[in-house]
């Protein structure tokens, strides 16, 4: 078991059946899916950087990635519905809190200038949204083999009601977010 999973059943359950009373275990939001993506929009010009852009994120979430393709074409950035515009992967289970914690504990600290994430990431409903500039703070990236400094979107699916519940259990499993 990560030691994410294992802080979230010793720790944060308990923090968090205090905080917002519940009466029950269920009730308490968890982590469901952790999505993360790359757009990449010269893939219209340059498939290869696509496939790069995939093995990147392969080698970020240690799972395969899909490539994702546009759903309504726009001729002002000539694309076409159906052409390849990013890749993503959706981490659950034993492998998301994996990621979750290397991102936590190792590539936030890397991260320059970094003064921790915005709280203005949630959707209304307990999800949250980051984006990270470039790719390569992840210590799995090799400087030499990277193309081009691509960003990414990670969003964590929570079963929080409310975007309250789902700041306190991400700052509970460690999510550094800035101070007010």
């Amino acid at each position: 078991m990560s030691r994410l999973k294992e802080k979230y059943k010793t720790q944060v359950i308990k923090e968090l059946m205090k905080r917002f009373d519940y009466k029950n275990v269920m009730q308490v939001p968890r982590i469901e899916k952790v999505a993360v993506n790359i757009g990449v929009g010269e893939a219209t010009q340059n498939r290869a950087s696509l496939d790069n852009a995939r093995k990147e994120l392969e080698t970020i979430t240690g799972q395969h990635a899909i490539i994702t393709k546009a759903k309504k074409s726009i001729s002002n950035f000539k694309l076409r519905t159906g052409n390849p515009v990013g890749t993503k992967t959706t981490l659950r289970g034993e492998k998301m809190y994996e990621f979750v914690d290397r991102l936590f504990s190792i590539v936030m600290p890397r991260i320059r200038d970094f003064n921790g994430v915005s709280r203005n990431g949630f959707d209304g409903r307990g999800n949250y949204t980051l984006g990270i500039k470039e790719q390569i703070v992840f210590p799995e990236i090799i400087f030499d083999k990277i193309d081009k400094i691509r960003g990414l979107n990670i969003t964590f699916v929570t079963t929080a009601k409310t975007d309250e519940e789902g700041l306190e259990l991400l700052s509970a499993l460690g999510m550094p977010f800035e101070r007010k």
